[in-house]
């Protein structure tokens, strides 16, 4: 079953649901550290980079885009392993199971990245604040072991 389809003026209240959200979010939240949108205004898609603070990784920009059908959210966590991958890819296969709405997976150069989407007609301030709050946990608790275990000469005493 495919998801409902928004109309080009519910689009838009999405839209400014999320740039409002953003706003108030930046004030209020202070792992919320900066929102930027992507300035190509022809794109079919509204996209925003929301930059967050952590304390285990120093901080993390979760991209959201908005289409007719989904809102995305993508993190670049850490790249590709030097070692212990299989190790490093059990940890975080690990970790997904207690994830809700987020999956790590491969991405670009091999890279390790957190990703979500949920339906854009489900978009509100609650659904924000679980995305936020999800890639900011997931990411905490994971990113030490992960550097650890992936890049593990590294960190030998």
């Amino acid at each position: 079953m495919s998801e409902q389809c928004l109309r080009p003026d519910e689009i838009e209240a999405v839209e400014v649901l999320v740039d409002n959200w953003l706003a108030r979010a930046l004030n209020e939240n202070p792992i919320l550290v900066n929102v930027e949108r992507d300035s190509d205004m022809a794109a079919l898609e509204r996209r925003w980079f929301v930059r967050i603070e952590g304390e285990e990784k120093e901080a993390s920009t979760i991209r959201l885009w908005l289409r007719q059908r989904m809102l995305h959210h993508e993190t670049y966590v850490l790249p590709a392993p030097e070692e212990n991958h299989a190790e490093f890819y059990a940890h975080l296969l690990r970790r997904n199971r207690a994830i809700v709405g987020a999956t790590f997976c491969i991405g670009e150069e091999e890279a390790v990245f957190l990703v979500g989407a949920i339906p854009s007609s489900t978009v509100d301030e609650t659904e924000l604040d679980r995305i936020l709050g999800t890639v900011w946990a997931a990411v905490e608790r994971c990113f030490r072991p992960a550097l650890r275990i992936g890049f593990a000469s590294r960190f030998c005493e």
